[in-house]
């Protein structure tokens, strides 16, 4: 089941989050995020009027995502960032997928033009989850991260939306 997050949901969109941190790429970052950080992260995504969705299986939060400013300034206001995380044992299950969808329904529902995804270019499994739902390469950027003793590419897919 999709549904909008409550702040019930937090410790366990912490919880994700904070794997993704410590065990993957798919955020460029080295220490875990705090309860704190994460409210006042959905607190800025409900008064900018962003989703945050949540996945939930079996009344546990699978995995959530989100919609979000892209850059600050306001001729931007028609192009949003997603992001998207699930729990390591739901990977590869269909939650990424479901959630991606609802995202972008409520990117439309939001009369945007773009939606952007900054995706490390070793993500295969993420990349070709976007490309599903319309979204194309748009940049390449070679090593601009580093994390776990290496150089991380990061790749920004695009898509384009019916306005």
């Amino acid at each position: 089941m999709i549904r909008p997050a409550t702040a019930a949901d937090l410790p366990s969109i912490l919880d994700i989050y904070n794997d993704a941190i410590l065990n993957t790429t798919a955020v460029y970052d080295y220490a875990p995020h705090t309860l704190d950080m994460r409210e006042a992260w959905f607190v800025a995504k409900r008064q900018a009027g962003f989703p945050v969705l949540v996945a939930e299986v079996q009344g546990t939060v699978a995995g959530f995502g989100a919609l979000g400013h892209f850059r600050a300034w306001e001729a931007y206001r028609y192009t949003a960032e997603n992001s998207l995380y699930v729990a390591p044992q739901y990977r590869g299950q269909g939650v990424g997928k479901q959630l991606l969808a609802q995202l972008v329904q409520a990117a439309s529902e939001l009369h945007l033009h773009a939606i952007v995804a900054g995706i490390d270019a070793d993500n295969v499994a993420s990349l070709k989850l976007h490309e599903q739902f319309g979204f194309r390469e748009v940049a390449h950027f070679p090593q601009v991260g580093y994390k776990f003793d290496r150089w991380l590419d990061l790749k920004f897919m695009q898509r384009l939306m019916q306005t």
